[in-house]
């Protein structure tokens, strides 16, 4: 059966009249006849009954026609869905790391959503380290990703749009705060602190450490963690400079090297596939937004 059956059905059944569904369905009425008489030899039954010049349906038809006004009512809701996700409508996933949740996320989202084609866009938010975002992104599950550039990944497009400082981060009172700037040999007399080594700023602030092996007595996934446990006394560690390590418990020193050694964060997205109109605005707006 297809949907012009259903369709020709329907209004006969509403209209109880061949000949004024054929005008309405805008075909003739022996079309719309061979159609119904199609359709039933199809589902074996009989679906209407002559009544003089009208038509009126029978037990089955009554069942059936239940059955046929949920299916149209579901095709007028998934055009009118598929309408709104080519205009302003849409969905969107996203996957970032966690230093972004506290500003960047919500903050570009938000000024995303106030302007008016966007409005009716709705955003799933998940977080997790850049590797673990990268697998989601390559099996479908995220449409856009942010955090550390993976120049192993073809098939990925990442956009740098955040660069922020690696600088050190000590507790009040630490020997090395009467020092302005640190470098890497600060580090090796220490007990250090570190982001977990197989996430994207775990392998680079490691990179620091080029002819120095620091005691890692603690490793944490972002750094709120890093952050409290430097404050804390448990030792120093090597940070990228985001909201979380802005404390009155935290000392901050810059690096001596710190013009050259940064992190900068990335969007990254799926090339060569088809993406939704909201998606595709969400990715300029943030090429836009952070150039």
């Amino acid at each position: 059966m297809t949907l012009n059956q259903l369709s020709y059905f329907y209004q006969a059944a509403v209209l109880e009249h061949f000949n004024q569904a054929a005008e309405k369905m805008n075909i003739t009425e022996p079309s719309l006849s061979r159609s119904i008489a199609a359709l039933e030899d199809e589902l074996g039954v009989t679906l209407f009954e002559k009544r003089g010049r009208n038509v009126i349906l029978t037990k089955a038809g009554e069942i059936f026609l239940e059955h046929v006004s949920t299916i149209l009512d579901d095709v007028k809701r998934a055009e009118s869905k598929m309408h709104q996700i080519a205009t302003d409508g849409g969905h969107i996933d996203i996957a970032y790391v966690s230093p972004l949740a506290k500003v960047f996320i919500p903050t570009i989202v938000r000024s995303f959503l106030t302007e008016k084609e966007n409005k009716n866009i709705t955003f799933n938010f998940f977080q997790d380290i850049t590797s673990v975002n990268i697998e989601g992104l390559k099996k479908g599950r995220y449409d856009i990703i942010f955090g550390s550039y993976s120049p192993d990944e073809n098939g990925i497009d990442f956009v740098p749009i955040i660069r922020q400082e690696i600088v050190a981060i000590l507790p009040p009172g630490h020997p090395l705060t009467l020092k302005d700037t640190m470098e890497a040999t600060d580090f090796a007399d220490y007990p250090v602190l570190g982001y977990a080594r197989h996430s994207g700023l775990g392998k680079y602030t490691r990179s620091f450490f080029k002819n120095v092996s620091p005691n890692f007595i603690c490793e944490s996934p972002d750094e709120n963690g890093i952050a409290s446990l430097v404050a804390q006394g448990f030792g120093i560690a090597l940070v990228a400079d985001v909201d979380a390590i802005h404390r009155d418990d935290i000392c901050i020193r810059h690096l001596v090297s710190h013009e050259s050694f940064s992190h900068t964060v990335y969007m990254g997205y799926m090339t060569g596939k088809y993406q939704l109109p909201a998606i595709k605005r969400f990715i300029e707006f943030v090429r836009e937004s952070c150039s």
